[in-house]
């Protein structure tokens, strides 16, 4: 077997296998969950009388516990089993989930209390999102392939989550959503359960060593790339301007304006764009991919800018399926860039660097949603964010390494002398 390539999946299909299926039904599920948050927070929050900036609070708390704790997750992912680390991750997910539809059941809603449960959700989600870039590229070995594969079933899930999360708003209550998002993690819980991974790649296996040690060996890997780098300076502004901000007050104006219904549309045309992006990345294989995904950004702008504006439902659910495509497809291109430039036996630290940087200033961004909306308006806000999306994609477009980024179709390994024994640990 070449090293590099992963373990288990030199004969087959080079995506589809019965572990892929279960890592992929998994992803989808969790991922229909997740989708289904934002409208249960936005309508369950004002609901009992909180505002944007409280929406914005409680999405800050996941978001800062996810950034503040996503590195320890890749130091620890490269450590211990991935699997088993996901499988954990996902039970405390149930238990948060469970707790918090139980309150809005009880309508004992205090917004301190699901600061901490979203702050709880952030941490277990961090020590998860590690291992699910180096599971990708052990589960197939057209990686492109599998990623634009789960981003399909996650975009289809945000297509129906939504939807289906106003439905149970308007049938049930909030705490509704939040029960169903619990048993979307049991059912992820048990796929990886039932998922056997194969060995790592010969000579993939860490060294023993300290936890500062790893940590300042994933930094240095880190910084050596440029490109990746990069991106993830620029990605800071664009969480800080763009994305922070708009995702609560996109929630709460369309909620306020047109009603849970109609944000749960908006939201599945999202859903519906990512869709497109998705089959596209499965279709196309650009050179330089991440200069392509540059290029696919520029359509973001129809997210915010649509509802900044004023626009009715269907243009904004317009501008979103615009703005979910263009995402979806960088999305493919980075994941696919960092899964395949990156060794394997530093990939969970790099991707947890990676997430950690990205997402660095979107609880920030979401934090000052509120204040911003009062000092500036939420339209004007959202225009901002509109021209700021725009900008990012200019820059990323302005940076050589990036744009000039070359393809590598098989995940990096590190070269070892011919004399060291080839080394797996089965999970």
């Amino acid at each position: 077997m070449a090293k590099g390539s992963p373990a288990g999946s030199a004969h087959g299909h080079p995506v589809w296998s019965r572990d892929f299926a279960l890592f992929f039904v998994a992803r989808a599920v969790a991922r229909l969950g997740d989708t289904m948050l934002p409208v249960a927070l936005a309508a369950g929050l004002l609901q009992h009388g909180h505002g944007a900036g409280a929406v914005g609070l409680a999405m800050a708390a996941t978001a800062a516990a996810f950034a503040g704790f996503v590195v320890l997750g890749g130091v620890i992912a490269d450590r211990f089993s991935t699997r088993l680390l996901m499988i954990g991750s996902d039970l405390v997910r149930l238990g948060t989930q469970a707790l918090a539809a139980a309150l809005f059941f009880s309508g004992h809603v205090v917004l301190w209390e699901i600061c901490a449960i979203g702050f709880v959700n952030g941490v277990a989600s961090a020590v998860f999102q590690p291992g699910v870039a180096s599971t990708t590229p052990r589960l197939a070995r057209d990686v492109q392939g599998a990623n634009g594969a789960i981003r399909v079933a996650e975009s289809a899930a945000q297509l129906g989550g939504p939807a289906l999360a106003g439905l149970l708003v308007g049938l049930a209550s909030p705490g509704g959503v939040f029960a169903a998002h619990a048993a979307t993690y049991a059912v992820s819980a048990l796929c990886l359960l039932l998922l056997r991974l194969p060995p790592l790649p010969a000579g993939t296996t860490p060294e023993p060593s300290t936890f500062r040690a790893d940590l300042v060996e994933g930094w240095r890997e880190f910084r050596s790339r440029t490109w990746l780098w990069g991106v993830i300076a620029v990605w800071c502004l664009y969480m800080l301007t763009v994305w922070g901000p708009s995702l609560p007050l996109v929630a709460t104006e369309v909620v306020q304006e047109h009603g849970a219904g109609a944000y749960g549309l908006v939201n599945s045309a999202l859903g519906a764009g990512t869709v497109v992006g998705g089959l596209l990345a499965l279709r196309l294989r650009p050179r330089r991919m991440l200069r392509a995904g540059a290029i696919s950004l520029f359509a973001f702008v129809g997210f915010p800018a649509t509802v900044g504006l004023g626009l009715d439902v269907p243009a904004m659910a317009a501008g979103a399926a615009l703005a979910g495509a263009g995402m979806s497809f960088w999305g493919v291109m980075w994941a696919t860039s960092v899964q395949t430039q990156v060794p394997a036996d530093v990939l969970n630290r790099i991707h947890a660097y990676e997430v950690a940087g990205s997402l660095a200033m979107m609880p920030v961004g979401q934090a000052l949603a509120g204040p911003s909306a009062s000092a500036l308006g939420a339209e004007n806000v959202l225009l901002i964010a509109g021209v700021m999306s725009v900008v990012v994609a200019a820059i990323l477009l302005a940076v050589r390494p990036i744009r000039d980024l070359e393809r590598a179709d098989a995940p990096a390994a590190r070269s070892l002398p011919a004399d060291e024994p080839e080394r797996a640990r089965a999970e």
